[in-house]
């Protein structure tokens, strides 16, 4: 036994382990052991093969043969078989494979720690030299119970050991089933498995390829996939890029055969060799596509999977529910619940026919339809996740009447459904009219079938249902219906406003629920004209409930979750049903100071982070308080004047210096609205506590151009009726230049129409509009909105126009006519 330089063993004669032959068994040309011996005519005696070679290269020589013992000429080339000899030899290699069979067992039971771990390798070779000479052999390796104390060297801590061992173990059970059967008792097989994961590459591939010749033994096979891990082991190995080429395809190999087994297929499947199952899927008799349909409904697959499977088997699928009985419709129902999750497989379904016999049977009633309540859920769960592909229902018949998803009828008996079955199956019908709405294009024809059926009211009661996943549904699908029946909505949802407001008020667990989130964006999505809605919240304490949470999410002490964005966007929503409300009633505006509501949107203004609906809120809010700070500005007593006789400047609300002399502002006094203004008490967003302007002016440069026009709305509340000092402070702001870029940007009409609005006010203050006007791209896009803009906006232009002299004054001209003309 030798080893070369990388450690790998090499199998050298193992004659030095036998006992010494007789020289009689010897023949004189091979110097080996006969295994067919043969006489000449001389008497000698030579291995057969040997001395028909010697024959013919005495012949090829162009001599007469010898005896290559004697060298004497022969007459005749005739040989006899030496059956004595024969048998005697045989009966010494029989014994003395008997004898070194003992010895091979001795040394096996030895173990290589103790030093005997070259004696072990080499009955290892021995054993496999054995086996190599003819099946008998292995039998009688088998019979001596030599298998098992080779597959307890597997364990061995030399790795040489190991590696020989799997070497041996194939050469004993290649072309040997009973040696198959012996290895495969016990744990022999886990062991094995276990190689398939060691570090060790040539240990990876001997084991794959001795169970490889394991799994042609299909007793075998079924242990080898009944081993937990195997198959997930060998089909990494088999898409391995790392391994070794033959390691790979004895892998595949081995997989191949264990796909005898359905469970085996299933656990392919399991581990991502999908492609054994389809087959069968595809191939099998009905039985055994049942079996496979019911595998495929257990599979959690990866989205792209799911299109391949679609593709595959999507048709057949299809008409097994169209057409199979009961036990395949149910697997079969399953297997399309897991593959139409993704949008792309689900529109291949639609393409394959699935909706037609899938709305059937959830339509069917009474015993005839022999359809029970539990694949009504399944089949419910699938037309929920069709309906959410996106794809176009409107072209997609129902039946031969042509009537659609989107059909009145068809919406009705949905309704009806979600009415008269159980929470499962109500909670998905409830779904598939939320995808439905979730689309401008085909939310009008559900809510006029909602109207019409007179279901709003039953809608609306299963905010009180106990179920929570059927409450979460009813307030998406009642959300989306809010922009086409807000006012009947409001009306009808008045009486669970308290429902609503526990729901959203509830901190259980610190965290943001679905519930809390779709609860509150409801109340935010009703219209803040509802003047009695907005009485039902003051009444009921949401506002200060609605700030409060508002407030508990800006300090971080609600846990975030991904409903947190959604429930902000909701709450900010409310409060500015708030802002709205300060204009009418006195109690509004007191609620409005005592929940800090002012200072509370304008932190809502920060940009970064923050969802682009909070943004926009807040400014629209901020919009409404600013136009109500002139009614709530307490206007002071005349100012008193200083020595100098001139008035004492007000240091609190920004500004300073020559702008503010000019004012002629007294000390807390507004600059803007000339009276005693704060953020908090009048809404004043003059007001520099809180940089009100300055984040509204950030907002300038959103991406999102109805953020843009909030915020230009709110500042523009500076300058409503011309006072400059307004313009004044949008210039300290940095806010001209933002203005300016919006008027030459002309992203909208609604942004253009502003911004002229605007940009008008800020050239009636002449020592800003000098500065402004030398930008010739103002002149430019105040022509372009004289010419295109809407009858308001060109109006506004060309106002602004004559500030900067590019349209001439005629007012003059006008008021002179009819009068008599001055003498020349």
């Amino acid at each position: 036994m030798a080893h070369n330089s990388d450690g790998e063993l090499e199998e050298q004669s193992n004659e030095g382990y036998q006992e010494a032959a007789f020289e009689a068994f010897m023949c004189p040309l091979t110097r080996q052991v006969m295994q067919d011996p043969v006489t000449i005519e001389t008497g000698q005696t030579f291995e057969r093969e040997a001395i028909l070679k010697w024959f013919k290269e005495c012949r090829d020589n162009g001599r007469r043969a010898t005896c290559p013992l004697t060298q004497t000429e022969l007459r005749s080339t005739a040989i006899t078989p030496s059956i004595a000899l024969r048998n005697v030899i045989d009966e010494w290699r029989a014994r003395n494979e008997e004898k070194d069979l003992e010895k091979a067992c001795n040394a096996l039971g030895m173990h290589p720690e103790s030093g005997e771990e070259d004696e072990t390798l080499r009955a290892l070779v021995y054993i496999s030299q054995i086996c190599q000479r003819s099946g008998a052999k292995k039998n009688l390796v088998r019979e001596q119970g030599i298998i098992p104390m080779i597959a307890d060297m597997l364990k061995s801590s030399s790795r040489r050991v190991r590696l020989k061992s799997l070497q041996v173990l194939r050469a004993v059970v290649e072309d040997n089933d009973q040696n198959k059967e012996e290895l495969g008792k016990g744990d022999t097989v886990r062991t094995i498995i276990k190689f398939l994961s060691n570090e060790h590459i040539q240990e990876r591939e001997l084991a794959v390829s001795l169970l490889y010749e394991l799994s042609e033994y299909e007793p075998v096979c079924e242990r080898i996939g009944a081993v937990y891990g195997a198959i997930l082991l060998l089909v990494g190995m088999g898409s391995s890029k790392s391994e070794n080429t033959i390691a790979v395809e004895k892998a595949e190999m081995t997989l191949r055969n264990l796909e005898r087994y359905d469970t085996n297929i299933k656990q392919m499947a399991e581990n991502g060799r999908l492609q054994p199952l389809l087959t069968k899927l595809l191939q099998g008799e009905p039985e055994v596509q049942v079996t496979m349909a019911e595998y495929l409904g257990e599979l959690a697959l990866a989205h792209d999977v799911k299109v391949v499977v679609a593709e595959q088997v999507g048709e057949l699928l299809v008409s097994i529910i169209k057409t199979g009985g009961l036990p395949a419709r149910e697997a079969t129902l399953k297997a399309l619940r897991e593959m139409s999750s993704n949008e792309t497989s689900a529109k291949i379904l639609l393409q394959a026919g699935i909706l037609p016999p899938l709305v059937k049977d959830l339509f069917s009633v009474g015993a005839s339809s022999h359809f029970p309540m539990r694949l009504k859920e399944v089949s419910a769960t699938i037309l929920a996740n069709l309906v959410a592909s996106g794809a176009s229902f409107r072209s997609i018949p129902l039946d031969d009447a042509g009537q659609t998803l989107l059909s009145e009828d068809v919406v009705h008996s949905l309704l009806h459904l979600i009415s008269n079955t159980g929470p499962a199956v109500e909670c998905k019908l409830l779904n598939v009219l939320v995808g439905l709405t979730s689309s401008d294009a085909t939310a009008p024809d559900v809510v006029s079938a909602i109207r019409s059926s007179g279901a709003t009211i039953s809608l609306i009661q299963f905010l009180e249902a106990a179920h929570r996943e059927i409450r979460v549904e009813s307030l998406k699908l009642l959300r989306n219906v809010s922009p086409y029946m807000g006012a009947e909505l409001a009306d009808a949802v008045g009486g669970h406003l308290s429902s609503l407001l526990r729901v959203v008020s509830d901190s259980g667990g610190g965290g943001v629920t679905e519930e809390q989130a779709a609860a509150v964006g409801l109340l935010g999505d009703l219209p803040e004209s509802d003047t009695k809605l907005t009485r039902q919240l003051f009444e009921l304490g949401a506002f200060r409930m609605v700030s409060s949470k508002l407030a508990e999410v800006r300090r971080g002490a609600i846990r975030g979750n991904r409903y947190v964005a959604p429930l902000t966007e909701g709450m900010v929503k409310v409060m500015y049903r708030l802002a709205c409300a300060v204009a009418t009633e006195e109690e509004y505006v007191e609620l409005a100071r005592e929940v800090g509501l002012a200072p509370l949107l304008v932190e809502l203004l920060q940009v970064n982070g923050q969802q682009d609906t909070v943004q926009l809120y807040a400014a629209l809010a901020l919009e409404k308080l600013s136009l109500e700070t002139k009614n709530l500005t307490v206007m002071p007593d005349p100012p008193p004047k200083a020595a100098g006789g001139s008035f004492l400047w007000c240091p609190c609300l920004g500004g300073g210096g020559a702008a503010a002399t000019k004012a002629g502002s007294v000390e807390g006094v507004c600059r803007v609205h000339g009276g005693y203004c704060s953020l908090r008490e009048s809404f004043c967003i003059v007001d520099g506590k809180g940089k009100t302007v300055e984040r509204l002016v950030a907002c300038l440069d959103h991406l999102n151009p109805e953020v843009v026009e909030a915020a230009l709305a709110a500042v523009s509340t500076l300058v409503g009726d011309g006072e400059e000092e307004g313009v004044v402070v949008l210039g300290e702001a940095e806010g001209l230049r933002p203005v300016v870029e919006i008027l030459v940007e002309n992203r909208t009409e609604a942004l253009r129409r502003r911004a002229v609005w605007l940009v008008e006010r800020i050239l009636r203050v002449e020592d800003i509009a000098a500065e402004v006007a030398a930008d010739q791209t103002v002149a430019s896009a105040l022509v372009e909105a004289y010419r295109n803009g809407d009858p308001r906006t060109r109006h506004t232009a060309e106002r602004a126009l004559r500030h900067l002299d590019r349209i001439p004054n005629f007012s003059s001209a006008f008021h002179n006519q009819g009068q008599p003309r001055r003498p020349s």
